[in-house]
């Protein structure tokens, strides 16, 4: 007895006729009428009444089908669970506190290290420290160094946030802007990110004109902070190659 022949049996009962099942199967209907032929005669018991017209399950057939339906589905979870598993080993769980530095690394993860899926989460400060020591997350990005012997940090990127207005309007005189002074503001965001640390910055510098190449911008009065890339030592060692790479 094989799987096949059970999904045979199942798309039989499913469909009602040989024939549409035939077409389920992707088979001929002579060739799923000798498989059947070969289930009866291995299991020493005839599943059709046949007819001139028509070929029906009889009570051994009805049986054969129950427990067929009950294999497949143990077989489609058997399946879900591998795949699931398959996909545990295949993503890595990021708590980041903010989304930026996280379309960073992932552009930078899928380039270098194929099939690899990051599963990101944004999080407050004091919460994704909480979640990496509670091994919630593989990966944790961050504001601040965390300098303990169980955990490693490297620095991941720095973003440096520029503002560019029409000559005419209020904050284009300004030298700097901080975010406050922008609410209500309709605007455009793009992302220019550079690799060796990232974190938003609360104020940037201002430009007197539209973004582009020849836009002149006065550089920022506050350093651009850094934001960290953090996991413990005791991390699966494709988290730690990672780990390599961005220390790199």
């Amino acid at each position: 007895m094989e799987l096949e022949q059970l999904r045979q049996l199942a798309a039989i009962q499913k469909c009602g006729t040989i024939s549409a099942a035939a077409e389920e199967c992707h088979l001929t209907q002579p060739s799923l009428s000798r498989s059947m032929r070969r289930l009866e005669t291995e299991r020493g018991a005839e599943l059709f009444t046949r007819t001139r017209n028509r070929v029906e399950f009889n009570e051994a057939g009805r049986t054969a089908c129950e427990y067929a339906r009950g294999v497949l589905a143990v077989e489609q979870r058997m399946i879900d669970a591998m795949d699931e598993l398959a996909h545990k080993k295949r993503t890595l769980r990021v708590g980041s506190i903010a989304p930026a530095p996280v379309w960073d690394l992932t552009a930078r993860i899928v380039e270098r290290f194929p099939g690899t899926v990051l599963a990101s989460k944004i999080l407050l400060d004091d919460e994704v420290d909480r979640r990496l020591f509670d091994r919630t997350i593989d990966l944790a990005i961050t504001r601040k160094h965390i300098a303990l012997p169980n955990c490693l940090c490297v620095p991941l990127m720095t973003e440096n946030l520029f503002l560019y207005a029409p000559e005419a309007h209020p904050l284009a005189q300004r030298s700097s802007v901080s975010l406050a002074d922008m609410a209500g503001e309709t605007s455009l965001v793009m992302g220019r990110w550079v690799s060796g640390a990232m974190c938003a910055s609360s104020a940037f510098p201002a430009c007197n004109r539209f973004a582009s190449p020849t836009a002149r911008c006065s550089s920022s009065r506050t350093k651009p902070p850094v934001c960290y890339l953090a996991t413990l030592r005791e991390t699966p060692q494709r988290v730690a190659g990672i780990m390599d790479w961005v220390a790199e």
